[in-house]
């Protein structure tokens, strides 16, 4: 298996994600809705593949593989065994997933090296592991309350829901507000308005980070420029 580098290391994880977003979209809309495991399972398999492929140093997750392997592995037992509950351990595995991807993206993509293509695929892959991750945390709530949302059913599986908390959260983020699912409780409406600050935040902090490197790099060539004409004077 070819090996990424820094210079091609978020095509993978780009395709995870778009394919996360729209095999979660087809099977809410074709299956029944306990194929959003399989979903789930497969996108992260799809991770854990990319995991396998990479460097020691390249690639952002080679330290990190054994979450994809626990989120895989608890999904598989809750699908098989009904009255097994993991379905709180199999959201908490995969937030902490997203969380160390988001953490870990931001650091490689905001404020450092030159703009290239693969920088700005890790951007639209930084916005989107947002949106995952306080979908997320929209489904840990409404699993423990069914009250904390309106326009959202009040089913306890966590499969269930989370494609309309996806649909919400991606909303919220790009502050559309289109009102079919509003926050009910405090805590939610914290939740709610914060991560639309965090989706204006992030597009101010993202054009700034493009500038100020595309600034530096212009800099670094017109320094190295000025300093070859005075080496051969």
């Amino acid at each position: 298996m070819k090996r990424m580098t820094r210079n091609d290391n978020f095509i993978y994880l780009t395709c995870s994600l778009v394919l996360l977003l729209l095999g979660t979209a087809l099977a809410q809309q074709f299956f029944d809705a306990s194929a959003q495991r399989l979903v789930q399972s497969a996108t992260v398999f799809t991770l854990l593949v990319a995991v396998w492929g990479a460097g020691d140093e390249a690639f952002i997750f080679r330290k990190n593989f054994i979450f994809p392997i626990a989120i895989i592995a608890t999904s598989l037992f809750s699908y098989y065994l009904d009255n097994l509950d993991l379905n709180y351990a199999h959201l908490f595995l995969m937030l902490i997933f997203f969380v160390i991807a988001a953490k870990q993206t931001a650091r490689q993509v905001l404020f450092t090296g030159e703009i290239d293509g693969n920088k700005i695929l890790g951007a639209i892959c930084l916005f989107i592991l947002i949106g995952l991750i306080w979908s997320l945390l929209y489904t840990l709530i409404h699993l423990t309350s069914t009250q904390a949302f309106n326009g959202i059913s009040d089913s306890h599986l966590w499969y269930d829901v989370l494609p309309d908390f996806i649909y919400f959260s991606f909303v919220t983020l790009t502050t559309l507000g289109y009102g079919d699912i509003s926050p009910a409780m405090p805590i939610t409406r914290f939740l709610v308005y914060f991560e639309a600050m965090v989706g204006q935040f992030y597009i101010a902090i993202l054009v700034a980070s493009l500038v100020g490197s595309r600034m530096t790099t212009s800099q670094n060539k017109n320094h190295n420029t000025t300093n070859d004409g005075e080496t051969h004077e």
